[in-house]
């Protein structure tokens, strides 16, 4: 006869029909029992003081549990000398296992300390006393308050339809699912960002008609930038939207599958139930009908767990419960840590925005909205930009320096002024350079100008600009020139000295003539006695 487990029922029955007055084997071809089983059990109720004139009504629930503690206790078996060799050696093999060995290294290394040790009682053993290949125990937790705890997901659960060329592109989808009625919503998306992750949170707030206080995702790279059990770092701009929104994120554990429970096989579900099978034209067209499964499908189909209808629990228990709905779309925020350049620039989203000379080789943190631009050093704000096109640029010309911004500008008015600090001849001089229809390009020769000022010394550039602007020369290399021949200074005459006396110095009256005189002598002729 092939073995046979008897029920609790059925040893109840042996033992009331024994005390009923039934034969042995009678009770046995009744039950299809082996008679020696039957007297098994009698046996056991004898021991535990059950007698037959006692009567059926002699079997308590008391009784009953002794007889059924006592066939436990007569079921096992006594160990063999192999099992007192692993007691033995229990700290040893403990210890190995705790180190993570195999259990077939640790046979080999019992062998070789002369310890021989069958492994069939060896695995016994382990899973018996060590918990060996046994999973830690669980609890089931609580789902918490209505509209309190929103689990997240995501994963690869379907392709699109070919296009023209023939090719099917693949997507992926976060699956949200309430913890309270586990009603669900799946939305599709090509990669798995932090814009899209937001994206997704605001499609599913417009879903549910408001918004979780508890968002509990899994560790993806887009919501959580660093994992710890206790003190999970979420990317920036996530927890700003988190921030904007109104709800916590508490994001599970590293491989703790079971933190997420009510989620955590809803990627394959959706995979087999939602997607699988069906044409999809585009992303819009997976969404729409991704909503109409989470609607039509699922959210009328009666939960194995909570034996109820996921969207009819939803709708009288955890929409009332939920926080309002957002009003306006959210602005998706874009956060970087730019290097300003030699150039003065940081490049955010392929766009160049200017900062002060200071910054010059700083990394800044940098957040970028529709509007605006903003720089932080640390936690301060040190510079605002409005948000520019890719390929553009925003300048602020008090970020550069006063004597390179003009050329960078093109401030004409500032080379005149720089010029005329040396005087107003090379101011003169400046002007006459920068007068023509393209002045800008007549910038270079200023500066040159500029730098002769400083090398020759104001006073002497003004006074060779006025011979120059005297003769109408307008060039800057023939105005080197001339500062660079050496100028003969003329001494001073010492001051009080008397001027000395003209050797020849007569009075004016000697050198005038009589008209009188004259005219007699030019009719007459000359006086030849």
């Amino acid at each position: 006869m092939a073995y046979r487990e008897v029920g609790m029922v059925e040893i109840r029955e042996v033992l009331r029909l024994w005390l009923a007055g039934r034969g042995k084997k009678p009770i046995a071809r009744q039950l299809g029992l082996d008679p020696k089983t039957v007297r098994g059990y009698t046996r056991a109720a004898e021991a535990c003081g059950l007698r037959l004139e006692d009567g059926p009504a002699a079997l308590t629930e008391e009784r009953f549990a002794a007889v059924v503690a006592t066939l436990d206790a007569r079921s096992e078996r006594e160990r063999g000398p192999s099992w007192s060799r692993c007691l033995e050696e229990r700290s040893r093999i403990e210890g190995w296992l705790r180190d993570g060995l195999r259990l077939t290294k640790v046979r080999k290394l019992l062998v070789r300390n002369g310890v021989e040790i069958p492994y069939p009682t060896l695995h016994r053993f382990a899973v018996a006393e060590l918990g060996f290949g046994r999973q830690s125990m669980t609890i089931a937790v609580l789902d918490g308050e209505p509209g309190d705890e929103l689990q997240l997901d995501t994963g690869w659960v379907g392709w699109l339809g070919p296009d023209l060329a023939g090719r099917r592109q693949r997507f992926r989808a976060w699956i949200f699912t309430a913890v309270r009625s586990r009603h669900r919503f799946v939305y599709p998306c090509f990669q798995e960002t932090t814009a899209s992750a937001i994206e997704a949170c605001e499609a599913a707030w417009v879903f549910f008609g408001g918004v979780f206080r508890t968002l509990l995702p899994d560790n993806t790279k887009a919501i959580v930038h660093t994992p710890d059990p206790l003190q999970a770092r979420l990317v920036e701009a996530f927890l700003e939207y988190a921030q904007a929104r109104g709800f916590q994120v508490d994001p599970a554990r590293v491989r703790r599958p079971r933190d997420k429970g009510r989620v955590e096989r809803s990627v394959s579900h959706v995979r087999d139930d939602c997607f699988a099978g069906e044409r999809l034209i585009d992303l819009d067209h997976a969404r729409e009908h991704g909503r109409h499964w989470c609607i039509e499908e699922y959210g009328l189909r009666r939960h194995s767990t909570t034996q109820r209808m996921p969207l009819e629990v939803f709708e009288a228990e955890e929409k009332p419960a939920l926080l309002p709905a957002p009003t306006g779309p959210y602005d998706v925020p874009l956060w970087c840590t730019p290097k300003v350049a030699r150039d003065h620039y940081a490049q955010v989203d392929r766009a160049l925005y200017s900062l002060p000379t200071r910054f010059i080789g700083c990394t800044l943190r940098a957040r970028a909205d529709r509007g605006t631009v903003r720089f932080y050093d640390g936690a301060v704000l040190v510079k605002t930009h409005p948000r520019m096109p890719r390929g553009q640029r925003s300048t602020d010309p008090n970020d550069f320096p006063e004597h390179k911004r003009a050329y960078a500008h093109r401030d004409l008015d500032f080379l005149r002024r720089q010029a005329a600090e040396h005087g107003d001849a090379v101011g003169r001089f400046a002007a006459a350079l920068l007068d023509d229809p393209l002045p800008w390009t007549r910038m270079r020769r200023v500066y040159a100008l500029l730098g002769l000022a400083r090398k020759y010394g104001a006073e002497r550039v003004n006074e060779t600009c006025c011979i120059a602007l005297d003769a109408d020369m307008l060039d800057v290399y023939r105005l080197r020139r001339m500062l660079e021949l050496p100028s003969v200074p003329v001494p001073p005459p010492a001051p009080g000295a008397p001027a000395a006396a003209a050797r020849f110095l007569r009075p004016k009256q000697q050198y005038a003539l009589d008209y009188s005189q004259t005219e007699v002598a030019r009719e007459t002729g000359p006086d030849l006695t």
